[in-house]
């Protein structure tokens, strides 16, 4: 019979008690489990509610228990239900009637949200670190490949010459933002919900801030009903897993876009692809591949959990059993892709003449063109149009602007002069873009510093 079923002449079937356990998704909070319930007996004894002798005898049959746990030898039991339950059964079997006293001024449900809000503050560091890790690499190939101009493109078109390093970068800004997002949700989980109890607080003098402060919790949650029913820091987490999931997805389909033949912009190293099991000569990019396949399940927990919560009336519900395996199930994916994300961009090799090739196409000096008509007075609709029917000459004639002749400008407007030929440089159209956050290498290595400053304030911050 269950701890809980004193009022229950029989118990669950075979079939309810595995449906209804959640042993298998939160034996994974063991150690927070292990540390709530030290804290709290701590608390206990401290305030007179148990024996220090009781007290000494939880914690060392729960460090006990935690040793074996993490040899392996632990025997967890599906009719334990969960990893509460678990822990608590076989204390009480190793240490009596102490064991059972553990649980005096306290619920599962406050129990639970404890277990589960200390596993999160220690998930938001891991995907933190692993988010650092891949902006590293991402600066790390920014400053390698400094110079390297790229075709900057809007709509998969041709548009405007870039810096290669200028790219990357924009990709660190979306990882710096979504490590904001991680600190959210760590900040969202860092509130002690122990002492709750069921849902209205206790008769027992219990000190909530003893154990928050025990636990390394920031504050104290100050309502009973919200601090067992609240899983908004869940959300949190999943919904900044989510975005960082689909800022991942840009960046894989740009380097599944730029490994291919018809790209030739990066190499992919042999530890970041695999091969056909027909085609001898295929390279393929299956792990850019996986980490924009992933984001579907990422975003899928997001939106499983925002159902779940869906119209729940206060204050706990078993529904809120579901909280866990898809937030568990999102950062430990989320995890994995940056980890996979970082070496494959740490390893892969930027190919400078396959991109200064492709910048010779597509018309990519047009807009420097029209600037220079707009700079010695001619409204720039005006200029744009000049422009547009010298682009629309070249692809009569099946060449690109810097093959035009002057006569050819000078037929279109006469303000154009010898030295249009300087607004066909690619590489000072480039060097042109001095605005703060544009292109110009100047601007880039401001902006690299600023990314590398937060990037270190991040880290130091962990």
């Amino acid at each position: 019979m269950a701890l809980w079923g004193g009022r229950f002449e029989e118990g669950v079937s075979e079939f309810t008690q595995r449906f209804g356990a959640s042993l298998p998704v939160d034996k994974e909070m063991y150690a927070e489990d292990i540390a709530g319930s030290k804290a709290h007996s701590a608390m206990l004894a401290a305030r007179g509610v148990i024996s220090a002798e009781d007290r000494d005898a939880i914690h060392a049959g729960l460090d006990e228990i935690l040793s074996e746990i993490e040899a392996g030898e632990f025997p967890f039991d599906i009719n334990d239900e969960d990893i509460h339950m678990s822990i608590e059964s076989k204390l009480i079997a190793r240490i009596g009637d102490a064991g059972a006293r553990l649980h005096t001024g306290r619920s599962r449900n406050d129990q639970v949200a404890t277990d589960t809000r200390l596993f999160i503050k220690r998930r938001c560091r891991d995907l933190m670190a692993a988010n650092i890790e891949l902006r590293r690499a991402l600066v790390d190939q920014a400053e390698a490949n400094f110079d390297v101009l790229l075709p900057g493109y809007t709509h998969l078109q041709h548009a405007q010459p870039v810096l290669f390093s200028h790219h990357m970068l924009a990709y660190v800004w979306m990882l710096t933002r979504d490590f904001e997002r991680l600190a959210a949700a760590y900040r969202a989980a860092d509130a002690c919900p122990l002492g709750a109890a069921a849902l209205a607080g206790t008769t027992y003098p219990l000190d909530r801030h003893m154990t928050a402060e025990t636990l390394g919790f920031a504050r104290v949650i100050p309502n009973s009903l919200d601090a067992v029913s609240d899983r908004d820091y869940l959300l949190d987490l999943l919904y900044a897993c989510s975005v960082s999931s689909i800022h991942l997805t840009r960046l894989c389909e740009e380097i599944i876009l730029w490994s291919t033949s018809e790209f030739g912009f990066v190499t992919l190293s042999d530890s970041y692809s695999t091969g056909s099991s027909i085609m001898p000569q295929k390279k393929n990019p299956d792990f850019a591949e996986l980490i924009r396949g992933k984001s579907g399940r990422v975003v899928g927990d997001l939106v499983g959990l925002l159902m779940t919560l869906k119209s729940l009336p206060l204050a706990y519900n078993k529904d809120l059993q579901e909280d866990k395996e898809g937030a568990f199930d999102a950062a430990r994916t989320m995890e994995d892709c940056y980890v996979c994300a970082a070496g494959m961009i740490a390893t892969m090799r930027v190919n400078a003449d396959a991109m200064r090739a492709q910048v010779k196409k597509g018309y990519l000096a047009a807009t420097d063109v029209a600037d220079y008509l707009a700079k010695k007075g001619l409204p720039f609709r005006k200029a744009h149009e000049v422009v547009g029917h010298l682009v629309l000459e070249c692809d009569k004639r099946g060449c690109d602007l810097e093959d035009l002749e002057l006569a050819d400008f000078q037929r279109e407007c006469d303000l154009f002069e010898a030295d249009i030929v300087e607004a066909l440089n690619m590489e000072a159209i480039v060097a042109a873009r001095t605005t703060y956050g544009g292109t110009g290498h100047e601007a880039v290595r401001i902006q690299m510093q600023e990314a590398k400053a937060a990037l270190e304030a991040d880290a130091a911050a962990l």
